[in-house]
């Protein structure tokens, strides 16, 4: 079986073809460019000879029925959604209403619980931050949310009288004394990446006192940022989403 993998995240659709328990002919497009072009500007990047078609989606249901319509129209495929459950693929969800889970961080954590077997934190760095800690058996811990560098920063800009806006900053410029910072531009910019790590951090070190072989998994638009901050045993892997979504797929939990 082929399938269309889409990940509709706050800020971005990002899509890859599953087949043969793998991910390929990956891409992204922003929301910005579909409100700029229509959602044509997406269709007409999607192949058409696939046999299913699901998607994670966190960008609401208007722009849901809109997305199944289109993919309807140009695949002839109904669009299914994945939705957050109490169980599935090894992984248990510790929410009591699990379908109040962001689908999102739900099929995130199945794509790091299947590829690992084993305790991890899966941390989805993009518009809002995600941390959700899995332990060694796959049950959910919980997990918490923080807004992202960029929502940070542009919070500081609007919400106060003299503070400015401030692009993200790489994390490589992010060590040691460097980030004690001579200007107040760099300031919030250091801060937000500082909140950012630190909660991660401060995360990895709670799962730790139960699970001392957990991995730190990272996924997110944010994650090429933080990587350099985080460490050499960081798991990095762009797509989680979608190897989510093949995951649940394939063992018809979706």
């Amino acid at each position: 079986m082929k399938a269309l993998l889409l990940d509709v995240g706050n800020s971005r659709i990002k899509w890859g073809i599953g087949e043969d328990g793998e991910v390929h002919r990956t891409g992204q497009i922003t929301h910005e460019r579909i409100r700029e072009r229509g959602l044509g500007a997406l269709t007409t990047r999607l192949p058409h000879d696939v046999d299913a078609v699901i998607a994670s989606n966190v960008a609401g249901p208007s722009f849901a029925t809109r997305l199944a319509g289109v993919v309807g129209a140009h695949l002839g495929r109904e669009l299914h959604f994945a939705k957050s459950a109490r169980a599935a693929c090894g992984v248990t969800n510790a929410y009591t209403h699990p379908r109040r889970m962001g689908v999102d961080r739900w099929v995130a954590m199945v794509g790091a619980w299947t590829e690992l077997g084993q305790a991890c934190l899966v941390v989805d760095a993009g518009t809002a931050v995600t941390i959700d800690a899995i332990d060694g058996d796959g049950r959910h811990l919980g997990g918490q949310i923080l807004p992202g560098t960029a929502l940070m920063a542009a919070s500081l800009a609007a919400d106060t009288s003299e503070l400015p806006k401030a692009p993200p900053l790489k994390a490589a410029d992010f060590a040691g004394l460097d980030m004690f910072a001579h200007s107040t531009r760099r300031a919030i910019q250091s801060g937000v990446l500082g909140a950012v790590v630190g909660a991660i951090e401060r995360a990895s070190g709670a799962l730790a006192t139960v699970s001392t072989e957990a991995e730190l998994v990272l996924t997110g638009g944010d994650a090429p940022r933080l990587l350099p901050a985080l460490g050499p045993d960081v798991i990095h892997r762009p797509n989680l989403v979608l190897h989510g979504l093949l995951r649940l797929l394939e063992a018809g939990e979706s």
